[in-house]
């Protein structure tokens, strides 16, 4: 039976910050299926922000936990992603 996922935005990330850091930060909440921080094109840095999958219930327990957390001197922004 496959588990039913959450994507979740996290947003106002440190430009210092990279796919693994955000992974570590969400997998003390479950499996993390999928990390995609989109770099900005001139740069090669982060954009600020990334895209996080887990499993539902981890996912919602997640961004309970990290919304309005201070993570590496930012205040995160952590939602339910909507599709585009």
């Amino acid at each position: 039976e496959r588990k039913r996922t959450t994507k979740l935005y996290v947003g106002n990330l440190s430009f210092d910050e990279d796919t693994e850091s955000v992974r570590s930060l969400f997998s003390q909440y479950g499996d993390v299926l999928d990390c995609y921080m989109p770099l900005d094109k001139e740069t090669g840095r982060s954009r600020g922000f990334a895209f996080v999958s887990l499993e539902a219930d981890a996912a919602m327990r997640a961004a309970d936990e990290t919304d309005g957390y201070e993570w590496n001197g930012r205040i995160l922004t952590v939602n339910e992603a909507q599709p585009k």
